[in-house]
C-alpha cells in the first residue's frame, strides 16, 4: 500500500508561485493579501487537499478555535431526563459548528471537578467560555473576565461579578402564567419553585410572590430541584398544607409532570380540581395527560445567542452587549 504524503505550506507555496509565508497569511485568515493571489493560493490547497496544522496555526492567530461550555452540574444531572442541557447544547453547538469552532463540553459538579476546569482555560486551551446551569455565587466567571477569558453566562450570575449573560423574562413569564391562573378565577394558587440557589428559581419564585400581592391572595410555596421526583414529593406536600388548592404553578415542566402524578394518584381532576401551569414548553409537555399549560422559554435561542455574544467577544467585534434578555410567552393546553 502506497501511503500519500500529506501535502505542506511549501508544496502549496510551489503550485500557486507564491511565497511560504504568503501562504501561511491566507491560510490563517489574513486580509492584507491581494484577491488575485488568495484565489490562486486557496486553488491550490484545493488541488494538493492542504490541511492547515492546527498546533503551527495556532502559534500565529493565538487562537484554538474552541470554545467550552461549563455545566456546573453532574454528569447524572446532565443526562438525566431533565431536557435543558440538550437543548442548550444543541443551540451552543449548531451556531459554534456554522462558525467552524470545535465545541469542549465540562462538567463541574464537585469542587474537584470546578477546579480541573479552571485549570483547563486558564492555560489557554479554549479561546473563550460559557456556562449555564449555575448555582450561587460562583466565583469562577469572574475570575475567567479579570484573567482576559471572554465569557458569557446562560442566567444573570448571582452577585457582583460583571459578566456578560442571556436569560429569559422569568419574572414577567411567571407574573403573566399566574395572572392567567386568577382571571380564571382560581384564589388557593400554590407553587412549587425551582432551586433558590440558581437565579431562574428565584426570579421565578418573585414573579409568583409579586403577581398573588397584588391579587391580595395567600401563597403556598414548597421548593423543588427541577426533577420530576421534586414536583411529585412537593405536590403531595402542598395537597397536605391545602386540601382546598385549585391551582398550581410549577416552576419547570420536569416538576410540572411530576405534580400532575401526585395529583391524578390522590384523586383530583385536572383541571376541573386543579389547574397546573409549567414553565419551559418541552416537547413532551405537548403529550402529557392532559396536555400542559406552560411558559415556552426559547432554550435552544439561547444557547445560538450565548455562542454568538461570546463569538463578538473572541473576535473584538464593537458594541456587544452586556446582557440580553430574551422573551418567553404563555401556551395555553388543557390543563389551565
Amino acid at each position: 500500500m502506497v501511503i500519500r504524503e500529506r501535502p505542506t505550506l511549501e508544496a502549496v507555496a510551489r503550485r500557486a508561485g507564491v511565497s511560504r509565508a504568503t501562504v501561511s497569511r491566507v491560510v490563517n485568515g489574513s486580509t492584507s493579501v491581494a484577491a488575485s493571489i488568495r484565489e490562486a493560493v486557496n486553488r491550490a490547497v484545493e488541488e494538493l487537499g492542504y490541511v492547515p496544522n492546527q498546533a503551527a496555526r495556532s502559534l500565529v492567530t493565538q487562537r484554538t478555535e474552541s470554545i467550552a461550555l461549563i455545566l456546573p452540574e453532574t454528569a447524572n444531572r446532565v443526562f438525566s431526563d431533565d431536557l435543558f442541557f440538550p437543548a442548550i447544547i444543541r443551540g451552543v453547538g449548531g451556531e459554534l459548528e456554522a462558525a467552524d469552532k470545535q465545541l469542549v463540553l465540562m462538567m463541574a459538579g464537585s469542587a474537584k471537578s470546578h477546579d480541573r476546569v479552571e485549570r483547563y482555560a486558564v492555560a489557554g486551551h479554549v479561546d473563550g467560555v460559557m456556562f449555564a446551569s449555575m448555582h450561587g455565587a460562583d466565583p469562577l466567571p469572574g475570575t475567567l473576565v479579570r484573567l482576559g477569558i471572554p465569557v458569557v453566562c446562560s442566567g444573570r450570575p448571582i452577585g457582583a461579578a460583571a459578566v456578560p449573560y442571556v436569560d429569559v423574562d422569568h419574572f414577567g413569564g411567571v407574573c403573566g402564567a399566574v395572572r392567567h391562573l386568577v382571571t380564571a378565577g382560581r384564589r388557593r394558587i400554590a407553587t412549587i419553585a425551582g432551586p433558590q440557589d440558581m437565579v431562574a428559581g428565584i426570579d421565578r419564585l418573585a414573579g409568583y410572590r409579586a403577581t398573588l400581592e397584588e391579587a391580595g391572595l395567600a401563597q403556598h410555596v414548597r421548593i423543588g430541584d427541577f426533577t420530576r421526583e421534586s414536583g411529585m414529593v412537593a405536590m403531595r406536600k402542598l395537597l397536605d398544607d391545602d386540601p382546598a388548592l385549585d391551582a398550581v404553578f410549577v416552576a419547570s415542566d420536569m416538576m410540572a409532570h411530576g405534580a400532575l402524578t401526585a395529583l391524578k394518584d390522590a384523586g383530583r381532576r385536572v383541571p376541573g380540581d386543579v389547574a397546573v401551569i409549567g414553565f419551559d414548553d418541552f416537547e413532551i409537555s405537548r403529550y402529557s395527560e392532559p396536555p400542559l399549560t406552560t411558559v415556552r422559554q426559547p432554550i435552544v435561542e439561547m444557547g445560538r445567542t450565548m455562542a454568538r455574544q461570546l463569538l463578538g467577544l473572541i473576535n473584538d467585534e464593537p458594541h456587544q452587549p452586556d446582557a440580553v434578555v430574551l422573551p418567553t410567552e404563555l401556551v395555553i393546553r388543557e390543563t389551565a
